[in-house]
């Protein structure tokens, strides 16, 4: 029988130094293709700790609607409730409590079915709430879910809320959320000569904020009336930056119905302004538009009442125009649609009516367009009031 020798040292040394580095090389490839899940976002509402001290033993006021829900699908209200909060007073923005009003409709004053609560509405006459309707509340929540839009009115209701608070020495809380466009920011500066509750300061139409950073600058910028600030403290999201997209849990009006529509609303809201409707009174709206006035194509649809638009534009009329429910997403303030359908309108003096520029902000955006300014000049006019407005928002980011 044939006998080995005992090894070298040096050979063993060797033997032992290669295979650890191979099995340091398996462990780091291991690791490296190891799924790491995600942390989910938590909205304002879902940061307990950061807010519910600051509420106990006081008298609430609540500024929410069908939006106002933590992560496990229950409203706040009913969670407040069930940590024995004291909530005097729900005050609603436009679309109600409950948020099934039609856009721009009159919602009336009343009682929360649910809870017994009162419900005060901000939205039509009674925008700002009034000295006797805050007697004897010591701090206001905010919750609201924005989608990023200057002409949203959920800002307008922001501002008169955090003003009423600033007036009555009330201290605001708003519990934030993300924004759905995210970091979009684009469009035309508001011009103050356009202030109206569809914009109210001189902000681009996607300003790329959540509405707590947006009350920030609300604040900071001191656009309150006479300068008044407000005392403010927003309950920041957990495990969130605004690079993360994310997926509304419910409708946040009754005519954005999904992401696609949420994404779209900047680029084709301006169409209200206009002869062309963007789907109301239809299951696409803010996902297609079209008119009687534009050429036939293979595209059309027939304006029909339904939740959420009691009487839509062209009711019973076959609107042709184009379906955008399936094209992807945008990340700026689209024109071409605009400008397409103001090239193919039958009757251009008919296109635009003055609502249009009271969501542009300005009157140039439509002087530009009947002079058949290209898009990338109308893009340029922008960019120095957005660089300027950049510099501004720099200064509330939170995330």
């Amino acid at each position: 029988m044939k006998h080995f020798s005992n090894p070298h040292p040096l050979f063993i040394f060797c033997f032992i130094f290669l295979s650890c580095s191979i099995l340091a090389t398996n462990k780091e490839r291991s690791e490296r293709h190891t799924y790491h899940k995600p942390q989910e976002i938590k909205t304002g509402a879902d940061n307990f700790a950061a807010y519910l001290p600051l509420l106990k033993d006081k008298k609430v006021g609540i500024v929410t609607n069908q939006t106002g829900i933590l992560t496990n699908k229950t409203h706040l209200v009913d969670f407040l409730l069930s940590k024995n909060i004291n909530i005097q007073t729900i005050f609603a923005p436009e679309h109600g409590f409950r948020g099934t009003a039609d856009a721009g409709e009159h919602v009336i004053d009343g009682k929360d079915a649910k809870t017994g609560l009162p419900i005060i509405s901000l939205y039509g006459d009674n925008r700002k709430p009034k000295p006797e309707q805050l007697a004897g509340i010591d701090i206001m929540v905010f919750d609201l879910q924005d989608v990023g839009l200057r002409f949203y009115t959920y800002l307008s209701t922001l501002h008169y809320v955090m003003e009423a608070c600033a007036e009555n020495n009330i201290r605001l809380l708003i519990l934030d959320r993300p924004n759905p466009n995210g970091n979009i920011v684009d469009g035309p500066i508001l011009e103050k000569e356009f202030t109206s509750f569809v914009g109210m300061h001189p902000v681009p139409v996607l300003y790329g904020m959540t509405i707590g950073e947006y009350g920030k600058m609300i604040n900071g910028e001191k656009w309150l009336q006479n300068g008044v600030q407000c005392k403010l403290t927003v309950i920041p999201c957990i495990n969130y930056n605004r690079k993360m997209s994310y997926s509304l849990p419910v409708k946040p009006s009754p005519n954005l119905p999904n992401d696609q529509a949420i994404n779209l609303y900047a680029s084709l809201c301006l169409f209200e302004g206009t002869n062309v409707s963007v789907g109301r009174g239809t299951e696409k709206q803010f996902q297609i538009y079209g008119s009687p006035f534009l050429p036939k194509s293979d595209f059309s649809f027939i304006p029909k009442p339904n939740f959420g638009s009691k009487e839509p534009m062209h009711k019973d009329e076959i609107c042709y125009g184009e379906d955008l429910s399936a094209v992807a997403k945008v990340n700026q303030l689209e024109l071409k649609w605009l400008l397409k359908a103001y090239n193919e309108t039958s009757d251009k003096s008919k296109f635009f009516n003055p609502f249009f520029t009271k969501l542009a902000g300005t009157k140039k955006l439509q002087q530009q367009i009947e002079a058949g300014t290209s898009e990338k000049e109308i893009r340029k006019s922008w960019e120095k009031g957005l660089n300027d407005f950049k510099e501004i928002r720099k200064k509330y980011l939170i995330y």
